[in-house]
């Protein structure tokens, strides 16, 4: 059944279109939830409650983008309403002494790096720069979009990816050359 059918008989409460399109998309959506939350039930917990914020907003929904590209938004955002609820605490930025590199021309990841190895790089980040670097890199939000999903400046969503990036690329290194930490 298309989405667009399933959509509208979720619309009207229809509990067998909302199981369908659930089990469409909960594995893609699983994955999303996955890449933010420590473990996988916290991440299933996520999932499961951005399904039923979804399916409570579904009139919200207006078709001017797929029905999972809306929904990624919504999963995303549950996860970081949760990764705030624990008091995430991000460094303050003294905007006065900030050097951004406004290019990422110096970014480049080894060959010899599997994505295993990247994705745990980016899992062992602090909060604070962890989640703007999987917004800005694998969800491609830019920093106008990530200031407003988590409440920060600009600038220390700019700071924030930097000293992120600046961190992976240590920590890759050290794989690259078998050095270890």
């Amino acid at each position: 059944m298309a989405d667009s059918l399933l959509i509208e008989k979720c619309k009207q409460h229809d509990r067998k279109a909302q199981m369908a399109l659930y089990r469409k998309y909960c594995d893609g959506m699983f994955i999303v939830a996955s890449r933010y939350m420590k473990d996988a039930a916290a991440a299933e917990d996520a999932l499961q409650e951005a399904f039923i914020k979804a399916f409570q907003k579904i009139d919200q929904f207006r078709g001017d983008v797929t029905f999972g590209a809306w929904l990624k938004r919504i999963v995303i955002n549950r996860c970081l309403d949760i990764i705030k609820a624990r008091k995430m605490e991000v460094q303050s930025l003294d905007d006065g002494v900030l050097h951004i590199a406004e290019s990422d021309d110096d970014w480049k990841v080894g060959d010899q790096a599997t994505m295993d190895e990247v994705y745990s790089a980016i899992e062992s980040l602090p909060d604070n720069y962890r989640v703007v670097v999987k917004l800005f890199l694998l969800e491609g939000y830019d920093h106008q979009e990530i200031s407003e999903i988590l409440g920060i400046t600009e600038s220390a969503s700019r700071t924030n990816l930097h000293r992120g990036k600046k961190q992976l690329k240590k920590t890759l290194k050290h794989l690259e050359y078998g050095t270890g930490y």
